[in-house]
């Protein structure tokens, strides 16, 4: 099939904006892989600055509760007054709370 003069004609009428097609193409490309490097770059970052889990606790968390442990079986022993000091301070904290029974029961709907 040959291609006529008049086709030319259409062709050669057309040509600039089968060129500014093509550049807008190509355009877009360069954009979505800046836009793809931009949003891995955030990843890396976020990835970067987030607090991870400890994977392997292991050995260290056992030596602190040792540690502790150590402690507070050292601090225990001020003497024979110190559990009966202790019993004093827990009474002193529980403190008696009167309660309403009908309180939580009763709705108010007058406003």
């Amino acid at each position: 099939m040959a291609i006529q003069p008049i086709d030319l004609q259409a062709l050669f009428s057309q040509l600039h904006q089968v060129g500014k097609t093509q550049a807008m193409a190509r355009e877009g490309q360069q954009i979505q892989e800046n836009l793809q490097a931009q949003q891995s770059q955030r990843r890396l970052e976020e990835n970067i600055q987030a607090v991870n889990e400890a994977q392997n606790m292991g050995d260290e968390a056992e030596k602190i509760k040792d540690e502790n442990r150590g402690r507070n079986s050292m601090a225990g022993q001020g003497g024979p007054g110190k559990e009966e000091e202790d019993q004093e301070e827990e009474r002193a904290l529980h403190v008696d709370v009167i309660r309403d029974p009908a309180l939580g029961r009763n709705l108010d709907i007058s406003g």
